[in-house]
């Protein structure tokens, strides 16, 4: 098996590193992050500019490994361009969750997204986070057992997988949560007296048992099976039944 490891938070990540030797048990892997960090980018990809690569400042231990001037999903592009017969993506592992709403903008899960609309299987990983940056070396066991329980779920081509903090061994299969927010832009001002804005988002519902939000609350590892089709198809079989009446 041949894989494509990236992330958001870029090259220098020890999330990126822990994904990317736990991944290495099932084959052949590649990594190709973005130089710098590129969280929250969504599905962005760069067509204004030429995107470029240069081996990675940080050693992999036998990995080969890649520094990309673009987003996520412009290191998957290049990455299944430069590299044959690619069987898989992973993202991560992300500092901090991807859960419920924010599917819409992580770079994280958007990577493994991209991976999909090229037909390939695409896999986000992401941490909770605290005070501190998580342990991945005390989560490296947890990540393993995660990616035992997907990296052969062929039948399953886009899959967001979030870890607790300090995980309690259960592997849970969730729903994406969603929740409404109150969404903000505070206007503040820089030490210069510059003027800034900062986007916040704070959530207004109770958490949905069963859903990554949920799992993640409880200290289980959360997977969510995922799909591209945006399509809202009760709404046109609620039209389809409204038109034979």
């Amino acid at each position: 098996m041949k894989i494509l490891v990236t992330n958001d938070d870029g090259i220098y990540s020890p999330g990126l590193m822990g994904l990317a030797k736990a991944a290495a048990q099932y084959g052949e892997v590649i990594v190709m992050a973005p130089d710098v960090e590129q969280s929250s980018m969504g599905q962005a990809i760069t067509s204004g500019k030429p995107i470029t690569y240069k081996t990675s400042p940080i050693h992999f231990e036998g990995i080969e490994a890649y520094r990309v001037s673009g987003t996520p999903a412009d290191c998957v592009a290049l990455g299944t361009h430069l590299f044959e017969d690619i069987d898989l993506v992973l993202s991560g592992i992300n500092i901090g969750s991807n859960l419920g709403n924010s599917a819409w903008h992580s770079g994280t899960l958007s990577a493994a997204r991209q991976a999909v609309l090229f037909g390939i299987r695409g896999i986000a990983f992401s941490v909770s986070v605290g005070e501190s940056e998580p342990d991945f070396e005390a989560l490296d066991p947890y990540v393993k057992d995660a990616l035992k329980e997907v990296v052969h779920e062929y039948d399953r081509e886009l899959l967001n997988v979030n870890l607790p903090r300090q995980p309690e061994g259960e592997i849970v299969w969730t729903t994406q949560s969603i929740r409404h927010y109150d969404g903000k832009v505070i206007d503040q001002k820089d030490p210069m007296g510059r003027q800034h804005y900062w986007f916040t988002v704070i959530p207004i519902e109770e958490v949905e048992e069963g859903s990554d939000r949920w799992a993640i609350r409880n200290g289980k590892t959360s997977i969510t099976p995922m799909i591209l089709d945006l399509t809202d198809k009760k709404y046109l079989k609620e039209r389809e039944k409204q038109e034979s009446d």
